[in-house]
């Protein structure tokens, strides 16, 4: 037999572990069947629709027809019918208003289903559910990715040349970390003082590095003495292609896992921001503008906008949680 036998990477080992686990594999599932969801939402294919006026205002959940239930809102603004009057000189008029009415929003054979219902101005609470989901999710993966970005570029130069340098990001990060979070986030918001996604993902992703930071120091600090890294200084290896074209792939399941961490923290910060109104600007939807709507709305006995838009954040926080927790247990090199 020819060659030998190589054994699996870490990737590969990694990969492994996750497939014998069920509630790992069940969680990407779920994960994936959102972030298809973005997809399509994003291209026009899902809920390209959602504020369009389906149904009457605050629709309980149920099979409304979309046509009737706006059907239904444009006669229930006309005044009920009365005898017939010789002498009323709206008589006319109004029924050809009706008439009108009638021709654009025709009776329909079969309803469509409203699961959740409708908000105060008639928008399918699914759909708009779908496109909320877009928002938030954008928001907690282009955050998560900054914020990791940033900890890993500072964790690498401060971790690799020490001295002044680690003493200097050592301060910047006391700075950050000595101040509660949610200050923190308040703060560069009230900084920045414009509303939008781009807003948020940057006081999101400015305030969310300290924990990348910390482990990728701690990484880099432990990676660069050892003997390979040592044999590409020997051979002529620059700085930076030690820090980021050696070091880097070694330590890269560790950017991953804090990215996977992040990204649940920062879509329940993009609700909390968006709940207290330093979120997305108007006419944008998220979960997080949804539960704005839906605390007024609970005074009036409507909780379904609220059960949606919990329900959804509350099923992807849980699967992409679940699957952090397998994947930091898949990489560790510790585990068997």
């Amino acid at each position: 037999m020819n060659g030998t036998m190589q054994s699996p990477g870490l990737w590969a080992l990694a990969w492994r572990r996750l497939r014998a686990d069920r509630v790992a594999m069940g969680a990407l599932a779920v994960v994936l069947g959102f972030l298809l969801m973005l997809v399509l939402s994003s291209a026009g294919l899902v809920a390209a629709d959602w504020e369009e006026e389906v149904a009457v205002n605050y629709a309980p959940p149920s099979f409304v027809g979309a046509d009737a239930g706006a059907r239904a809102l444009a006669e229930a603004q006309l005044p009920r019918e009365t005898p017939p009057n010789a002498f009323d000189p709206l008589a006319q008029e109004l029924a050809e208003l009706k008439a009108r009415v009638r021709a654009i929003h025709p009776p329909v054979e079969k309803a469509t289903t409203l699961p959740f219902g409708a908000d105060k101005w008639g928008h399918d609470i699914l759909k708009k559910t779908i496109k909320g989901g877009e928002t938030s999710i954008v928001v907690g993966l282009v955050a998560a990715f900054v914020a990791v970005a940033l900890g890993t570029l500072f964790g690498a130069l401060s971790g690799f040349y020490g001295g002044v340098v680690d003493d200097l990001f050592n301060w910047f990060y006391s700075i950050f970390t000595s101040i509660p979070a949610i200050l923190m986030i308040l703060t560069v918001a009230a900084v920045l003082q414009q509303k939008g996604v781009m807003t948020i993902v940057l006081i999101l992703g400015l305030t969310g590095w300290t924990g990348p930071y910390r482990l990728m120091r701690a990484e880099y600090i432990k990676h660069k003495a050892r003997e390979y890294v040592m044999a590409a200084d020997a051979i002529g290896a620059s700085s930076a292609r030690r820090m980021f074209g050696h070091i880097l792939p070694n330590v890269s399941h560790v950017a991953l896992v804090q990215m996977s961490i992040l990204v649940v923290g920062f879509i329940k910060a993009e609700v909390i921001l968006s709940f207290l109104g330093f979120g997305v600007p108007v006419g944008v939807v998220s979960w997080g503008s949804m539960l704005n709507e839906a605390q007024n709305e609970l005074i009036l006995g409507k909780w379904w906008q609220l059960a949606a838009a919990a329900s959804a954040m509350a099923l992807l926080v849980t699967a992409f949680s679940l699957f952090a927790d397998a994947l930091r247990d898949a990489l560790d090199p510790k585990l068997k």
